[in-house]
């Protein structure tokens, strides 16, 4: 846009105030499809990877979990972004995302990464560690143990390997 304007400051501002450009976060613009109920949210893989200027990145959230049917049923409204260049808490187009950098992370969340992950996690969820973990060892019992063991080798943190291996070792 600077090779257009001479203060893209100002007319930022002033496609915004016109309602052509939405401002979602700092330096971060959207140009709004427009639909019978309004203006669209832009995609959130288009949002995520325009903000990280990189396309390797995951995204998901604790609620993932709770298809897991190991006890979890809270409802969260942040998404984490696992990724290997921002960490931190931003809000982009009005939704919290929690970026945080991995050096390993699969493209797509697995059932056996969302295990590692809740383990990985479990001091930050909302349900009774204890009751989460017994059902965390019915569920291991029906999985398939390579790949949960690759997924523990791959991103699983120290507290959470001491736990499923335990659990695998039973």
């Amino acid at each position: 846009m600077s090779k257009w304007s001479k203060s893209v400051d100002r007319h930022l501002d002033e496609l915004v105030k016109e309602g052509t450009l939405q401002k979602l976060s700092q330096g971060l613009y959207s140009y709004p499809e427009l639909t019978a109920f309004g203006a669209a949210p832009p995609e959130e893989e288009v949002l995520v990877r325009t903000f990280l200027k990189d396309k390797r990145f995951l995204v998901t959230s604790f609620n993932a979990y709770n298809a897991l049917g190991v006890g979890t049923t809270q409802l969260y409204n942040r998404k984490i972004v696992y990724n290997h260049k921002r960490h931190g808490d931003f809000n982009l187009g009005g939704k919290t995302y929690s970026f945080r950098v991995k050096p390993h992370f699969p493209l797509k969340a697995t059932t056996d990464f969302l295990l590692v992950d809740l383990l990985n996690n479990l001091d930050q969820l909302a349900e009774d560690p204890k009751e989460v973990l017994e059902k965390v060892r019915l569920k291991v019992a029906a999985m398939n143990t390579k790949k949960l063991k690759y997924s523990l080798r791959e991103y699983g943190s120290t507290r959470a390997k001491k736990r499923l291996e335990s659990i695998l070792l039973a």
